[in-house]
């Protein structure tokens, strides 16, 4: 029985967040400090997704106009930049708890829109939002004292997973504004934005260590690489155009959810029931923001038929 365009879409975008829920483990076991990781996931993401492009014919003149490269290259910067907090914020809670925090993303996205655009929130995308940064409060554990106390590292990475959040909200918007350029090849500019950047601010910003790396290290490093940056990238890019907004909103999550299960069967790092709480709730504001579910208009007459005229 042969499968639907969209049911090929939805399996690779799940298959594409399954292996992207890995990722934590490979930044665990290579044991390397968060501008080594990204240098390297750079370097072997830029060969595997140029072999691929190269494959696919993007490569076209088209492509590539002044204004497309000067975004992708900030882009780029805001890219790396988020990858290196992000890799450091694994080192200093968890997989689950950094990737759990990152997943506010979507709602910067509309408040940087709205700030920018000045788009109308209205009252339920604002409940949505709220609900979310309440959410986080109980997901990133800072309403724990035990977790915190005298654990300022654990601070450090928390605010490290939310900025880079933030910064990734930014690469989306300007992703968003670069609709000529296909995302392959702009995550493909911004490997080599890390490859070029990193080595250059290495002495101000931190270790990079090019030496001395063990073979298993190396394993670690390639898959990150071509696994996490190619193979992931081409099948959450391939799948997107054949899925609705509503199943690419549910779909999404796989990747936290995959990353929670993996940091607590390899680790025995299983989120406390009010992470898991806080975790529910940045799920639901999440799908409530993207699909337009009435929550606080339903407080007052009327609001359901608004909401769903949006």
């Amino acid at each position: 029985m042969s499968l639907t365009p969209r049911q090929q879409g939805a399996i690779t975008l799940a298959s594409g967040g399954l292996l992207m829920g890995t990722l934590g483990v490979f930044v665990e076991e290579a044991r390397l400090d968060a501008l080594t990781l990204v240098f390297f996931r750079c370097v072997f993401g830029f060969l595997s997704l140029a072999a691929y492009c190269v494959w696919k014919g993007f490569f076209t003149r088209a492509q590539f106009t002044r204004r497309t490269v000067a975004l992708a290259l900030i882009s780029g910067i805001l890219m790396i930049t988020q990858w290196v907090g992000f890799f450091d914020a694994i080192h200093r809670t968890s997989i689950a708890v950094a990737t759990v925090v990152f997943h506010v993303q979507p709602f910067w996205v509309v408040l940087i829109g709205a700030a920018l655009f000045n788009e109308r929130l209205g009252v339920d995308r604002l409940g949505w939002i709220a609900t979310a940064f309440v959410g986080l409060v109980l997901a990133s554990g800072v309403a724990a004292s035990n977790n915190l106390y005298g654990h300022t590292s654990y601070l450090i990475g928390v605010g490290e997973a939310l900025f880079g959040s933030l910064l990734y909200a930014a690469v989306t918007l300007i992703a968003k504004s670069l609709g000529e350029l296909r995302p392959h090849l702009l995550t493909l500019m911004q490997c080599a934005v890390g490859i070029v950047c990193l080595p250059m601010i290495a002495p101000f910003a931190g270790t990079l260590t090019l030496t001395h790396i063990g073979p298993m290290q190396w394993f670690w490093l390639i898959g990150m690489g071509v696994l996490h940056t190619g193979l992931s990238y081409v099948l959450i890019y391939g799948a997107l155009p054949k899925l609705t907004t509503p199943v690419i909103a549910v779909l999404l999550f796989v990747y936290p959810l995959t990353a929670i299960v993996v940091d607590a069967v390899v680790y025995g790092r299983a989120l406390s029931p009010s992470q898991l709480v806080g975790m529910v709730l940045i799920v639901a504001a999440s799908l409530g923001v993207n699909l337009g579910w009435p929550l606080l208009s339903l407080l007052h007459p009327g609001g359901r038929t608004r909401s769903h005229a949006k």
